[in-house]
């Protein structure tokens, strides 16, 4: 089966890319994509030990944004780097990185819930929401062989912005009642909206799935239909 082809518009898909390429084409021979992915591992690992740190003190959260752009990098460049150089291995890629994602989301996701900032149960439903998102990409992939990674302007590199702003905002905020509650409102209401952005796709697709794949009954079909109404063996 043939790759699917990659649709990025999200806000930064542009410089990103030429960002990427620029880097990439810069690295020296002995660096492989493997390496980038196993950094964009170590890099949500510091994420997500940052996040279950911040407990102890506000400042890991300086941590973890830095850790970010690490995995950012790693994550980002390892495709790239395949790329800019021809060895690209399309379905060892596609694999490898889906299972290293979802790994990574895992991880950031059970730092955040031992963050004293929000609530386990949001940070777990969370991470659901953001893994059926995932999901849906890698069936659109599939199924329409466009693997669209971003959901409208927002993609991953919007998504890891935000983080370091939130980082930002509660390193210099003193961790209370107040705060926790207002975080997790914040990160309710930005479940919502990922679950009406999700099921909007998903009836999206099944609209167009459906125009494609109309329903027609075939004269065996029909057939079987009929000798079953009046009583009679499909084999008589």
């Amino acid at each position: 089966m043939a790759p699917a082809k990659r649709e990025l518009t999200f806000l930064l898909a542009d410089p990103e890319r030429r960002l990427l390429r620029a880097v990439a084409a810069r690295l020296p021979a002995v660096v492989t994509p493997d390496h980038l992915t196993a950094l964009g591992v170590l890099g949500a690992l510091g994420v997500g030990a940052a996040y279950a740190l911040s407990r102890v003190s506000a400042g890991w959260l300086w941590a973890g944004s830095a850790c970010l752009v690490v995995q950012w990098l790693g994550d980002s460049l390892d495709g790239t780097l395949a790329r800019v150089r021809g060895t690209e291995r399309p379905r060892y890629g596609y694999y490898v990185d889906h299972v290293v994602d979802a790994f990574s989301t895992a991880v950031i996701g059970v730092g955040v819930a031992l963050s004293p900032y929000v609530s386990p149960c949001v940070a777990l439903g969370l991470v659901i929401v953001y893994l059926s998102l995932s999901i849906n990409v890698y069936l659109e992939s599939n199924v329409f062989g466009v693997f669209r990674l971003a959901y409208g302007p927002l993609g991953p590199t919007e998504i890891r912005i935000m983080l370091i702003a939130a980082n930002g905002v509660l390193a210099v905020l003193a961790p209370g009642p107040t705060l926790y509650l207002v975080a997790n409102a914040t990160l309710v209401l930005l479940g919502i909206g990922m679950v009406a952005t999700l099921v909007a796709r998903v009836a999206q697709n099944l609209s167009r799935l459906a125009r494609e794949e109309p329903y027609v009954t075939t004269p065996h079909t029909s057939h079987l239909a009929a000798t079953r109404r009046l009583g009679i063996s499909a084999s008589a």
